[in-house]
């Protein structure tokens, strides 16, 4: 239960006068929340300038003044992994009562955000209902879908003893918590459609040449300035176009639905976005400006500058990013006759460009990809095998944060030779190399300088796959899955799939 008390100060004998000094912690801290273990706990919130605040919590009593601004944080020393329910009393003054927090466990915290995979439910997966019953030890927030022109310090939201809403974010916590000895808590912030700059805090103007622009036009359109207040002014829930065009924006998302949960200490950030941003950037290819601006950054690149502006946010250099690929897609027209193109062509148009750009942040460290290149739908966006995303996910968590020995993905590219009128691909972590029908490897496609593709006839050969072609006497380059909605049957002793990639530096 959340009590909250008003300390009255008298001022002489008789009381001359009184003044209220209520405490109000930021928004994530309520009843049954997840505090992350092993690692400094910040707590924040906002009181009468001048006041000393307490925080009480499992033996540990941290205090702070509250500044000028009317804001105060302190930070609680590592606490070790808790399934039994705690109390946390935040109090200000000579007062020890204050506001009290019950049932709070320490365990793994996880934001999970993105736009409409994340946010997609699991209410029509069979397989991932049937795990509800099982699921134990697991909470949730989920941010309430709004925007802000400017940064928000509160955001609507509840923690709840259940599981989160969303299929990917469920899979993962299901997983996740079945392999540690901990409580999960999954922090749920997403809207479908948006795209990665609705995300961005306004400052990233300095460090991306396009959201400057972006903003600036943003700033500039009071015609989009006044609808967007005009729909939140009105009634709720709001209507489907206004829905779509609220979560549209730019850089308001992140005003009203992250920058309110910063610092609040977690193990990372796992991130489902992209399909929004293959729209916009075509869209961004026809702007007067995009040709201008010798300085237009791809999507790879951007993501690793907005990652290293939410480490800042979250004053965590080590903060971990698990990024979902996008899946297979083509598209729910596909062209025929003579315009047909092939989801499986290397050189389509095609999400394999923006899955390439995913995989650039790999540069970064304490950055996991979750390849997803074996799964989706060629005609529907919002496919609905979500239980192996989960899954893999769980999967980089253990080996990539908490250092388990676990096998958490496929094959990788090592290098490409050449053997005469054969190219042999080297991978790494190819223990066990299969396919998963016995068949042939599928999925690679070769080109000389012609910059020409042609399937390949592939064969397995031990930890390597040699390719050829009655079609080319010397190839040169090799994609693999390198398409739309490629068909791919390589995997190694996991069964986790082999991960796209293209040994040219052809321009799309």
């Amino acid at each position: 239960m959340n009590r909250v008390l008003l300390w009255l100060v008298c001022l002489g004998f008789g009381s001359l006068g009184n003044a209220s000094a209520e405490i109000r912690p930021a928004s994530l801290f309520q009843d049954h929340m997840v505090l992350q273990r092993d690692m400094p706990v910040p707590v924040w919130g906002t009181a009468d300038p001048g006041e000393t605040v307490t925080v009480r919590i499992a033996g540990q009593t941290k205090t702070a003044v509250v500044d000028s601004s009317s804001h105060w944080k302190v930070t609680l020393d590592p606490m070790p992994a808790s399934f039994e329910g705690a109390a946390m009393t935040i109090s200000a003054g000579s007062e020890t009562s204050g506001i009290q927090f019950d049932d709070v466990v320490v365990g793994d915290v996880w934001i999970c955000s993105g736009q409409s995979n994340m946010q997609m439910g699991y209410g029509g997966i069979q397989e991932l209902k049937n795990l509800e019953s099982s699921a134990k030890n697991i909470r949730s927030f989920h941010v309430k879908n709004t925007v802000s022109f400017e940064e928000a310090e509160t955001c609507g939201g509840t923690w709840k003893v259940e599981v989160p809403s969303s299929a990917v974010a469920f899979g993962f916590a299901y997983f996740l918590e079945e392999a540690i000895e901990a409580p999960v808590g999954i922090i749920l912030t997403a809207w479908g459609s948006s795209s990665l700059e609705a995300w961005m805090p306004r400052d990233m103007t300095e460090s991306v040449p396009h959201f400057k622009t972006m903003m600036d036009e943003f700033d500039a359109d009071e015609e989009t300035r006044q609808n967007i207040q005009r729909i939140l002014d009105g009634p709720r829930p709001w209507k489907g176009g206004e829905d779509i065009f609220l979560r549209r924006q730019t850089n308001i998302l992140y005003n009203a639905m992250m920058h309110p949960l910063a610092p609040y200490a977690c193990r990372g950030l796992v991130w489902y976005q992209g399909e929004r941003n293959t729209q916009s950037m075509a869209g961004m290819l026809k702007k007067p400006w995009f040709s201008r601006n010798s300085g237009m950054l791809i999507y790879g690149d951007v993501m690793k500058e907005w990652i290293k502006r939410y480490r800042q946010e979250w004053g965590n250099d080590d903060l971990h990013f698990l990024v979902v690929m996008l899946p297979g897609y083509f598209g729910k027209k596909l062209p025929t006759g003579p315009r047909a193109v092939d989801a499986e062509s290397p050189d389509a148009h095609s999400w394999a460009w923006m899955r390439e750009s995913q995989l650039q942040t790999l540069d970064l460290p304490h950055v996991s990809v979750a390849n997803t290149i074996d799964l989706g739908d060629v005609k529907n966006v919002h496919p609905k095998d979500k239980l192996p995303v989960g899954k893999r996910l769980a999967l980089l968590a253990q080996r990539d944060v908490l250092a388990m020995d676990v096998v958490a993905e496929g094959p990788v590219m090592q290098k490409v030779d050449r053997d005469g009128g054969e190219l042999v691909v080297h991978f790494t972590n190819a223990n066990g190399l299969r396919t998963t029908d016995g068949a042939d490897p599928m999925g690679f496609w070769l080109a000389d300088e012609s910059q020409k593709w042609v399937r390949a006839e592939a064969k397995l050969d031990g930890n390597t796959v040699k390719l050829r072609s009655s079609e080319l006497s010397s190839p040169l380059y090799v994609r693999y899955a390198f398409a739309g909605k490629p068909s791919v049957n390589l995997v190694n002793e996991a069964g986790l799939p082999a991960r796209p990639f293209r040994s040219d530096d052809f321009q799309p």
